[in-house]
């Protein structure tokens, strides 16, 4: 399997002693620690491992073919989720995201899928169990999250900007539904060249968390699962409109 241009040595004594000034607010750092083959079930990879020297946390990105000053790779941006990666939660789609993800990338010559250590939306494993049991009581996720004291989404893109650049991709494609990660990574340096939509089908679990993704959360995802587009939830604005009317239609947007 190739990995990149440059032998897999090279990459660890490139990231053996490395420092930089650090990405975003905190300035955070990471360096690869270990690459090795991993073939699965979704095709042949190569599993590189990062330490995030801010926090000890280690990410992981499994990598599909050459990458190294390739342009527009597809890349998934995946945060971890224990209950439904691993366990196969029902209450979420993120272990249908992270399949339908790897099969897509894994019958391509290249693509990434960086595995982020952020469960809960940030909010870690106990405040996620906490914010599913006020879910059971009616709550929103959005809401649960927020009763918590915490924001809809702490999830911080840092350690995935640096993760792509030390891999030394040049562009990528996104695969999301949430515009926010194109925006964070943009602001980080990355350039984003499109997004690629990452759609699943609900179920009668997770259906009440997908409406609120898309109608508190922005996803492009519409109540039925599939691809909102832009003209279905941007204002009308119609000839023979006034600038008045049409100055307090963008306001609503």
């Amino acid at each position: 399997m190739t990995l990149t241009h440059l032998p897999i040595q090279q990459l660890l004594e490139e990231n053996k002693d490395h420092e930089c000034e650090g990405y975003g607010d905190d300035h955070i750092c990471v360096s690869i620690a270990a690459i090795a083959e991993l073939p699965t079930r979704f095709g042949d990879f190569h599993i590189v491992v990062f330490h995030n020297k801010h926090d000890d946390r280690e990410h992981t990105a499994l990598v599909r073919g050459d990458v190294t000053d390739a342009e527009d790779v597809p890349v998934r941006l995946h945060s971890e989720c224990l209950t439904g990666d691993a366990l196969g939660s029902l209450r979420c789609d993120c272990r249908d995201q992270l399949e339908a993800a790897l099969k897509a990338i894994g019958k391509l010559e290249r693509g990434i899928l960086l595995y982020m250590r952020q469960e809960g939306r940030g909010i870690g494993l106990v405040n996620k169990i906490r914010a599913y049991a006020l879910q059971d009581y009616g709550l929103d996720t959005v809401e649960a999250n927020l009763a918590l004291g915490f924001r809809d989404d702490e999830r911080e893109y840092s350690a995935a900007a640096h993760m792509l650049h030390s891999l030394k991709v040049k562009s990528i494609r996104l695969m999301t539904n949430n515009p926010r990660k194109i925006e964070d990574l943009t602001r980080l340096g990355i350039q984003v060249n499109g997004r690629i939509p990452h759609v699943m089908e609900p179920n009668e679990h997770n259906q009440f968390y997908l409406e609120t993704k898309a109608e508190k959360s922005g996803h492009l995802i519409d109540l039925r699962g599939h691809e909102r587009l832009t003209e279905q939830h941007d204002r009308p604005v119609v000839q023979g409109m006034s600038e008045a009317q049409i100055e307090a239609i963008q306001k609503m947007v």
